[in-house]
């Protein structure tokens, strides 16, 4: 067994415990230190900033990766069944199919048993938006739509950058991943630091959120959902949000189910315009929520599949943590 899939079910059995140490949490903090430090290096103006974003979105990415790189072969050096588990491991940690359905699943139970409030206050915690005012239907939606968008860049992502340079090339996927989400922001402090961390992420995520999206397509019709019209509605709405990629896999999900997702949104107070994705064949219910995990995983085990046929037909040039 290879360290990818070995940590795949790592992650299926044991999820993300808050109490356990985790790379993305030392990962911000990396990302807070350096902010500070070349931000009192740089000017604070527009060109300045820019260089300062730009040199971090470089350094820190390069930084985890050379980090894991390095305390990897040292392992695999001394003991390689060792260097095995170690790799095992990071592959584990750096998944989040698991914590994903968690926490989308705190949403369906809040709603079923708690009601409106409590289930405005689950969602609060995946999403960035204003949840305060949230129908029922805008809480299962935006449950939903987190799902479907971190299908690509919390599971499929990370699994094809481990799938061709092992876990260190997964920890560099990684840490640009997690700098999008903590600078990569068009508001006044973040305008022009966080557009190379922001445009970083757009070219790393840009083929993984395609192939999720054709993952995703063939798990509808395996699954027996919509799948001729995941295939449409990803054809028509694919394109239908600012970032080139998030609305990949929101537009299948939303075919798939038949449903109608995005719209507009509130954010820090202010309306923010956004498209609808998908066809308002139904009104979207709670088992949505189920269902979306459902895809999620099925879309996952679809690729994990074909990464293990690459591996084996290409396995000497890549597929080094498959």
């Amino acid at each position: 067994m290879k360290p990818l899939t070995a940590g795949f079910i790592l992650d299926m059995m044991l999820g993300d415990p808050h109490s356990w140490p985790h790379p993305v949490k030392a990962m911000g903090k990396t990302i807070e230190k350096t902010e500070k430090t070349l931000r009192g290096r740089f000017p604070a103006t527009e060109n300045g900033e820019k260089a300062a974003g730009a040199v971090m979105a470089a350094a820190v990415p390069f930084f985890w990766w050379a980090v894991s790189y390095g305390i990897l072969k040292a392992v695999k050096k001394r003991n390689k069944k060792a260097g095995w588990i170690l790799e095992s491991v990071m592959c584990y940690q750096l998944l989040a199919a698991k914590s994903l359905k968690d926490e989308s699943m705190k949403v369906y139970d809040a709603l079923k048993h708690q009601g409106l409030s409590e289930g405005r206050q689950a969602v609060s915690m995946i999403v960035g938006r204003d949840t305060e005012n949230l129908t029922e239907e805008g809480v299962i939606k935006a449950a939903v739509e987190t799902v479907a968008e971190n299908t690509s860049d919390g599971v499929i992502g990370p699994m094809m950058f481990m799938a061709l340079g092992g876990a260190p090339l997964g920890f560099f996927y990684k840490a640009v991943n997690t700098m999008d989400s903590m600078v990569g922001y068009r508001n006044e402090k973040y305008e022009f630091f966080g557009k190379g961390a922001a445009r970083l992420d757009d070219v790393m995520n840009y083929i993984p959120s395609r192939l999720s999206a054709l993952s995703m397509i063939l798990a509808s019709f395996l699954l027996r959902f919509r799948g001729k019209d995941s295939f449409r509605i990803w054809v028509r709405d694919r394109r239908k949000h600012k970032s080139p990629n998030s609305a990949q896999t929101e537009s299948v999900c939303a075919g798939a189910l038949g449903v109608e997702l995005a719209g507009d949104g509130v954010y820090f107070g202010k309306v923010v315009k956004k498209q609808v994705i998908g066809d308002n064949i139904r009104k979207i219910q709670l088992e949505d929520i189920k269902r979306a995990n459902k895809l999620m995983y099925a879309t996952a085990f679809i690729f994990l599949g074909a990464a293990g046929l690459w591996s084996k037909c290409f396995g000497n040039r890549t597929g080094k943590g498959i």
